[in-house]
């Protein structure tokens, strides 16, 4: 396979998982009032047994490397407390706001690498991490009321979801993808199952099958994911991820007939703005 036909292949992969997440997104909120912690554990427990399978299949330890497993308990919590944070901005925003806001974790991975991992900031990174934040201002629109909680929590839950990457970005290849996977996995499912039972919830045959399907898409939509950065670098592909907002925007206005106002239109543009303008200059940087 040529170069040709693997970048074609590594966006095609990238657009699959972008529809899947969005498809996660609308199944989650489908399914109605659940607590955000019954449906974090019902998402989650699709994935474990999916990790756990993986596992078995490549005869593989479950709890990796001694060294690296407090790395690797540090994403799953970080991970953990991401998502949660996520679902609950998808029960109380317009799904493309929630989106967006979530796909803030990229530049928070920028500023936790230069911070922890000790990478350097290049100079067309500080003008798009003030151009994302601008951007993610108009979509918050903040508010001295509690109006606003949804929105700054899920503006948070991309924070927790850039450091829990930046702990995946440190293990490189000290650990197996579908070791983190399993972890991320357990965790996600076994932090809020106690705090599930004290307010749970008797789910109807069609919420059980929302958010069965929620888990299952998520999956797909990680493994199309892994594929995708498989046959092209990161930095080729990832942009490709913000189709996610427009396939999120179009279920949303099929299902529910959600209209962004015009200050987050605004602040669309200015998120992927910024993210064109990075993912332009480091491939011209490869280029030359």
């Amino acid at each position: 396979m040529n170069n040709s036909s693997k970048k074609t292949w590594a966006v095609f992969f990238m657009l699959i998982s972008s529809l899947c997440f969005a498809i996660m997104a609308a199944l989650v909120k489908m399914s109605g009032e659940v607590p955000t912690l019954e449906k974090a554990f019902f998402r989650n427990f699709v994935s474990l047994i999916i990790s756990t399978i993986m596992i078995i299949y490549n005869r593989a330890n479950p709890l990796g490397k001694k060294e690296n497993r407090k790395y690797l308990i540090a994403r799953g919590v970080l991970g953990t407390i991401g998502m949660i944070a996520y679902f609950y901005c998808i029960d109380n925003m317009l799904l493309a706001d929630s989106s967006m806001l979530n796909k803030m974790n990229p530049f928070f991975i920028t500023i936790f690498a230069v911070v922890f991992l000790k990478e350097k900031l290049t100079s067309i990174q500080i003008p798009a991490l003030v151009i994302a934040f601008i951007g993610a201002i108009f979509i918050i629109k903040p508010k001295f009321d509690i109006s606003v909680i949804p929105a700054f929590i899920g503006f948070m839950s991309a924070a927790f979801a850039g450091a829990a990457y930046t702990v995946v970005r440190f293990l490189g290849n000290k650990e197996k993808h579908y070791t983190i996977v399993f972890y991320f996995s357990f965790i996600s499912t076994v932090l809020p199952l106690p705090f599930m039972l004290m307010n749970f919830k008797i789910l109807t045959f069609c919420q059980l099958f929302m958010l069965i399907g929620a888990g299952t898409f998520a999956a797909i939509a990680q493994f199309a994911l892994t594929i995708s950065y498989k046959y092209a670098k990161a930095s080729e592909v990832s942009i490709y991820n913000y189709t996610n907002i427009i396939f999120s925007q179009v279920i949303a206005f099929i299902l529910w007939k959600e209209v962004p106002d015009k200050f987050s239109i605004i602040g669309y543009i200015l998120i992927i703005a910024s993210s064109i303008l990075v993912f332009t200059h480091s491939k011209n940087m490869q280029e030359n």
